[in-house]
């Protein structure tokens, strides 16, 4: 080792020894970690809708809605994620909740929504809002109709078609659709093209209506969790709290009330700024955070360590949800993202807090059960979608009504990725590691690289894949392997970093390019130790950097979006992002180094 090398290693030890603690302090005592998901200002001002349609509002929450606003506003107009360009339907909805609030969102926002079409070129989610406050004509935002919850699952538009998130948010919106309520809010938008009062009343249901919006009901009250919610994520929560409101119930119907309370664990209250999160990330935290401190030298009889897996344990689904419909003769097992999701395990989580529970060697029987699961869960191509199998109908993107992101769940490499790094070392799947190595393989681009559904995006496609492959005893000679840390070296900037603009998911030219961020840098750096690159200059640069920028208290700033909920439509901020993915990456770098 040179002596530049030996630097690089006191360093290392430094950077992995800061982050470590920094990471044990931010643990809950309860053993859980969970940083805050920021998403984007729709979700702000959707939350002063719908407690302005439940009759909800207060001045306070008018105020610290509109100053959280105000404080996302850039160049007059907000965008999807930080530094991102203007987006029409963000801008539309933050600034009908300032008018709402009774603040004046200024010419620049409504000048922008005016050159880009105004509410009638916005999204359907935003159309639906407005009609809700009397803005905007029910009739005139494309809908799908209520009886679609009547067609069997084996049918092209049954609700089981669509992926997992939005059948969860299909069935109470379509029950509101076929509604048409309105709260009116005496607010002046025609000049960014409302138009208000023009809708016209619902025809009187027929008995098909009628069973179709009972079914649905009973669809939606059946699948809320233990905290209020609806697979503890906004937007289905908050329509079946307008379809249970629209339909007559108020808070003496324990549902609906208990959907309510249950926002206030989903809410940031900063004194003068509220922000409602779109969903929370414990289960998802707390595994990265085990396997970095495991990867950090952490011994796993660490009495941190020890909370977090049991807490792990505890959150493990034992029930049949919605996956079940597509694979009936499946057991349970598994994990969610969130505190309390029994309904929508997913396999990202699963296999990853599987590494966890494994690293800490506790929960054999829970990780078997959630190894059996994931392993059944398998699409027919080999891959792995992140919650149901074969979810896979692109032509449901057709539809005027599916303007909203992601409607399917086809599989990806980075979930595929997970399952195979953990399914690998198991001799009870071959089967199954065969097939998905195969198609992992086949989705390597041309480049070299790999797409990221989950993560901005193909260096956190590749940094995903490479382990994977080195767990599948692929060679880091393979052409794979090489052709990917090609793709690295051609994508590395100078100063040894790694960024990625979210336009990459619509823009070739920004594929591994963009503002240097501490978490796309270790993970690049993962892919890089897993071909066998650890000691080779490319990662020690790359380590070098996340040692630099590292903060005296052993944490990284990180103000871009590298989290994926819907490429391009919604984006997410893990809060701690910053910190679990750099100290797995140098603590897995630092033991590699060490052989």
């Amino acid at each position: 080792m040179t002596l530049a090398a030996d630097r690089t290693h006191t360093a290392l030890d430094t950077a992995v020894d800061r982050a470590a603690r920094r990471l044990l302090e931010l643990q809950h005592p309860g053993g859980w970690w969970v940083g805050e998901l920021e998403s984007n200002a729709t979700m702000i001002a959707q939350h002063l809708f719908w407690h302005h349609f439940l009759g909800l509002r207060t001045p306070e929450l008018d105020r610290k809605i509109a100053n959280e606003l105000l404080a996302r506003q850039r160049d007059g107009t907000w965008s999807v994620w930080f530094d991102g360009p203007p987006d029409l339907s963000t801008t539309i909805e933050a600034y009908v909740a300032l008018k709402l609030a009774g603040v004046e969102p200024g010419s620049q926002a409504r000048d922008h929504i005016r050159r880009h079409g105004g509410v009638a070129h916005s999204r359907v989610f935003t159309r639906c809002f407005l009609a809700l406050l009397g803005q905007w004509p029910w009739q005139w935002v494309p809908r799908l109709p209520p009886e679609v919850i009547l067609l069997p699952p084996d049918k092209p538009l049954s609700v089981y078609t669509f992926a997992c998130w939005a059948r969860q948010t299909i069935v109470p919106l379509s029950v509101v659709q076929a509604l048409r309520p309105i709260r009116p809010a005496w607010i002046e938008l025609r000049e960014i093209g409302a138009r208000p009062g023009r809708t016209k009343p619902p025809a009187r249901p027929s008995p098909l209506r009628r069973v179709a919006l009972a079914t649905a009901e009973k669809w939606v009250r059946d699948r809320q969790e233990a905290d209020g919610s609806w697979g503890g994520i906004q937007p289905p929560w908050v329509w079946s709290i307008v379809m249970l409101a629209t339909l007559g119930y108020g808070f003496e119907d324990t549902t609906l009330r208990h959907a309510v309370e249950g926002w206030e664990r989903f809410t940031i209250d900063e004194g003068d700024r509220l922000r409602p999160e779109a969903c929370q990330s414990p289960v998802w935290d707390t595994a990265l955070g085990v396997l970095a401190l495991r990867e950090a030298g952490v011994s796993a009889d660490h009495p941190q360590l020890r909370r977090a897996g049991e807490w792990l344990l505890g959150e493990e689904v034992t029930a049949k949800g919605d996956w079940a419909i597509r694979r009936p003769e499946l057991a349970p097992g598994g994990w969610a993202f969130e505190f309390d999701n029994d309904f929508y395990p997913d396999v990202d989580d699963t296999t990853v807090v599987a590494l966890a529970l494994r690293s800490l060697g506790v929960g054999a029987e829970a990780v078997d059960r959630g190894l059996a699961w994931t392993a059944g869960m398998q699409s027919r191509s080999g891959g792995w979608g992140a919650f149901d199998v074969d979810n896979e109908a692109d032509w449901l993107y057709k539809l005027p009504f599916c303007d909203f992101g992601k409607v399917t769940d086809e599989p990806t490499a980075d979930v595929t990725a997970h399952a195979l790094e953990v399914l690998a070392p198991e001799p009870g799947y071959r089967d199954e590691v065969e097939r998905g190595l195969e198609w992992l393989l086949s989705e390597q681009e041309a480049d070299g690289s790999w797409f990221g559904r989950w993560g901005v995006n193909h260096l956190y496609g590749t940094g995903a894949a490479l382990p994977a492959l080195a767990a599948c005893g692929v060679s880091p000679a393979h052409p794979a392997m090489r052709r990917a840390v090609g793709w690295l070296e051609s994508v590395q900037q100078p100063d040894g970093s790694f960024g990625e603009d979210i336009r990459s998911y619509a823009d070739r030219h920004w594929r591994g390019r963009g503002s240097p961020t501490p978490s796309q840098t270790a993970w690049a750096l993962l892919g890089y130790v897993a071909a066998g690159e650890g000691a080779a200059e490319p990662a020690q640069r790359a380590a070098d950097w996340l040692c630099v920028v590292q903060g005296s208290d052993g944490d990284w700033q990180e103000e871009h979006y590298t989290g994926t909920g819907f490429p391009l439509d919604f984006m997410i901020r893990y809060h701690l992002y910053r910190l679990h993915f750099p100290l797995l990456a140098l603590g897995r770098l630092r033991e590699r180094l060490a052989r």
